[in-house]
């Protein structure tokens, strides 16, 4: 059973830092894509980070280029995104989620992510201006 646990959401103002954690476990996989992904109350759900597990290949959607930054800690099974010069426009919902289909990882973070095999819960994240 995959399990996808985050945390290290919270309220911050405009300009401020936060790092989400996601614990997974329950892979059978040795590779796999994992991903953020946010939705903002009445909006769809966005693609904001993908990295492949083996590759270590980032992808971003283009609002928060440059400001976040996706990374993974295989020794500890975590992934994390790391957000700075946060803008209200960035408060959402922020799930964690997982793939198995790896090679398709750059093109993973489109149409609210069908490819997506596994979700956590969310975390809530609120910057205010």
């Amino acid at each position: 059973q995959v399990q996808l646990v985050e945390s290290g959401g919270g309220s911050v103002q405009a300009g401020g830092s936060l790092r989400l954690s996601c614990a997974h476990s329950g892979y059978t996989n040795s590779r796999f894509c994992m991903g953020w992904f946010r939705q903002a109350p009445g909006k769809e759900r966005e693609g904001v980070a993908a990295i492949d597990s083996g590759g270590g290949s980032t992808y971003y959607a283009d609002s928060v280029k440059g400001r976040f930054t996706i990374s993974q800690d295989n020794a500890k099974n975590t992934l994390y995104l790391q957000m700075n010069s946060l803008k209200p426009e960035d408060s959402a919902v922020y799930y964690c989620a997982a793939s198995r289909l790896w090679f398709a990882c750059a093109g993973s973070l489109t149409q609210g992510g069908p490819m997506y095999n596994y979700w956590g819960q969310g975390t809530q994240v609120t910057v205010s201006a």
